[in-house]
């Protein structure tokens, strides 16, 4: 038997005003809602540029205390799902304290209430992608967010590129991988290059969801954003958010650079079979993985 989870996903641009940012995802989340969806996904940072290409104190007056009733993104998000009746996945920057930060991405019921946070653990720190500037790790762990429309492991951007994450929220019993995603091109490297790192990015996703038999839904940003600084000249947001079945299967793959709002449908009761065909949970060989707990063995 099927169990179809219609799953709206939303891949913008971004400008530097959050009011506008806010009011285009608003619109594009209830044409979504009425096509039907019951979980919709938002990209990286959604409520402003990729801040991160420079290293600046003053950036760190975007994040906002998430906690409802304060006023900020939260009731914002909070109200937009409760009147779509629908679920939705958030991806925030946190105030938690003064010179206290993190990348949080935030799970609203259909009620509008928070089913769940969570803090992005692995954080990058690379040419125009300074996060260990801005965001402290995560300190929720790898916990799935049990939703009404399933058990969400939500994920975010650099955190796609590591198994033990996929794995860890699968054995905590995610029904489905989610990825909010803020990753593009560096200009000056060749066209042959460019399209190595986004298959790569596509490539080792999938393998996620083969690896444990789970659908993958990953939504990024598109369009260009300037360096502020000049160091650089900008990223170029490699778009491509898609959806993957749990054998790896594309369900939908979004353009490079376009934005693009659809409704996808994944059948989450195929998971449970898949896993009866190539039962990798079963044959994994607990008794000798202890070395994952080390950096390097060697």
């Amino acid at each position: 038997m099927s169990n179809i989870l219609r799953t709206g996903i939303i891949q913008q641009s971004n400008s530097a005003d959050a009011a506008d940012n806010r009011r285009r995802i608003a619109d594009a989340a209830r044409r979504l809602a009425a096509d039907g969806a019951r979980l919709i996904v938002n990209r990286e940072l959604h409520d402003s540029l990729y801040f991160c290409q420079t290293e600046s104190v003053d950036l760190c007056d975007l994040a906002a205390d998430l906690r409802p009733g304060t006023g900020g993104p939260t009731d914002f998000y909070s109200a937009l799902a409760r009147e779509l009746g629908v679920v939705m996945v958030t991806s925030l920057f946190e105030r938690r304290a003064a010179g206290l930060y993190h990348n949080t991405a935030v799970v609203f019921e259909t009620d509008g209430s928070v089913a769940g946070m969570y803090r992005k653990m692995h954080i990058p720190d690379d040419p125009a992608y300074y996060e260990k500037f801005y965001f402290t790790p995560g300190d929720l762990g790898f916990r799935p967010i049990d939703t009404s429309v399933g058990r969400l492991g939500v994920l975010v951007c650099w955190d796609q590129w590591y198994p033990e994450a996929a794995r860890l929220m699968a054995l905590h019993g995610a029904e489905l991988l989610i990825y909010p995603t803020a990753i593009g091109y560096e200009s000056s490297d060749t066209p042959e290059e460019q399209e190595r790192q986004r298959e790569a990015w596509t490539t080792v996703q999938r393998g996620h969801a083969v690896a444990n038999g789970l659908p993958v839904v990953t939504v990024n940003r598109t369009g260009h954003e300037p360096d502020p600084s000049g160091a650089t000249r900008g990223i170029q947001f490699w778009g491509s958010s898609f959806v993957a079945g749990p054998q790896g299967e594309l369900l939908y793959r979004a353009p490079k650079d376009a934005e693009a709002e659809v409704c996808v449908d994944i059948d989450m009761a195929r998971s449970e079979q898949v896993r009866r065909w190539w039962p990798f949970l079963r044959d994994r060989r607990i008794d000798a993985y202890e070395g994952l707990a080390q950096r390097f063995l060697r």
